[in-house]
């Protein structure tokens, strides 16, 4: 029987490997339906402490490496939508 966290979203316990890490995420990539690719961090979160990326945030990084667009926390402020408008500005920049 898995141990829950109270810091673990969606009541899902918090995962203690990796293929955990990817179950979980999957889940929420089906459940959310936001219809964006997901992406999860190494067990040694270094991607999270590098952005800020708790709890939630979404990142666009250009083909520089810089930070073209950095959402706000969530869950209040996950708006995929936004990503999606800037993801959409960027490519008209740099097919122009």
């Amino acid at each position: 029987m898995q141990k829950y966290s109270p810091q673990a979203s969606m009541g899902h316990y918090d995962p203690q490997t990796i293929a955990e890490r990817r179950a979980v995420a999957g889940e929420c990539e089906t459940a959310l339906q936001y219809g964006i690719r997901t992406y999860v961090d190494e067990m040694d979160d270094y991607v999270n402490q590098a952005y800020a990326a708790w709890p939630t945030r979404l990142y666009l990084i250009g083909l520089d490496g810089r930070v073209v667009y950095a959402g706000g926390l969530g869950p209040y402020d996950f708006k995929p939508a936004k990503l999606k408008a800037a993801i959409e500005e960027y490519l008209n920049q740099i097919n122009t």
